[in-house]
């Protein structure tokens, strides 16, 4: 009897082992192909579920992520932007899609990476708030303000005017690197793959407001890289 329950223990073990393997060598790294709409539009750069999306004048908090803490549109790009912005932040849990893709068709004329102010934090405050659908989803998340992350702008066209369009990606702790596929004046197309982070992590796209814009999106939405439009 005893012999059999420590078989069992041990095929148990071993199941779960094989399933985590699966998911970390193979599963995680699947990057299915994807319909761009046709319709015109800012796309969203991730897979995930929306955690903030509104508009944010200049010098104003995006979010307050706790008591007597704020992120603004330059805490989280770590550039100077003044101007008043359309921002959407996107969690990207373990189990979506770790691939990113262009919201808009253009040059990317930027790609910085910044390191964490002191080391980087684990998401699990914002993937406990997004299960349990306990709004606001990111507060208390002070990943937004510490972690590590990589700003890329892309410069293309709206609605026959130019634009830059900033996509951010920002790692967990444990992340074992996010990636560019491009390089600065290389030229992407609205959709494609342009890198990637690994584990969970989350991306924001910001966008300079524009009379007529729309925005299409709301915390607690999921979202589709290179398909779902969050800006008309």
């Amino acid at each position: 009897m005893e012999g059999r329950l420590l078989l069992s223990l041990l095929l148990i073990a071993l199941g779960c082992g094989a399933v985590f393997l699966y998911w970390r060598t193979i599963w995680f790294f699947r990057n299915p192909s994807r319909i761009v709409p046709t319709a015109a539009g800012i796309l969203s750069p991730a897979d995930g579920t929306v955690v903030y999306a509104h508009r944010v004048g200049p010098g104003k908090e995006v979010v307050v992520v706790k008591q007597g803490v704020k992120a603004s549109i330059t805490d989280i790009m770590r550039e100077d932007e003044p101007a008043e912005k359309l921002i959407v932040g996107i969690f990207m849990s373990p189990f979506d899609v770790h691939y990113n893709r262009a919201p808009l068709a253009g040059c990317i004329d930027l790609i910085r990476h910044y390191p964490a102010h002191g080391e980087n934090l684990f998401m699990t405050i914002m993937q406990l708030r997004i299960l349990l659908r306990w709004f606001p989803l990111y507060l208390g998340s002070m990943h937004i303000l510490q972690n590590e992350r990589t700003v890329t702008r892309i410069v293309g066209q709206y609605r026959g005017e130019r634009l830059a369009c900033y996509v951010i990606q920002i790692g967990s702790r444990g992340v074992h690197g996010i990636e560019s596929f491009f390089r600065e004046r290389d030229i992407v197309e609205r959709g494609e793959t342009f890198g990637m982070i690994r584990i969970g992590s989350q991306v924001d796209v910001v966008i300079p407001w524009r009379e007529g814009m729309d925005l299409l999106v709301r915390p607690g939405q999921k979202v589709r890289a290179g398909e779902t439009i969050v800006v008309s």
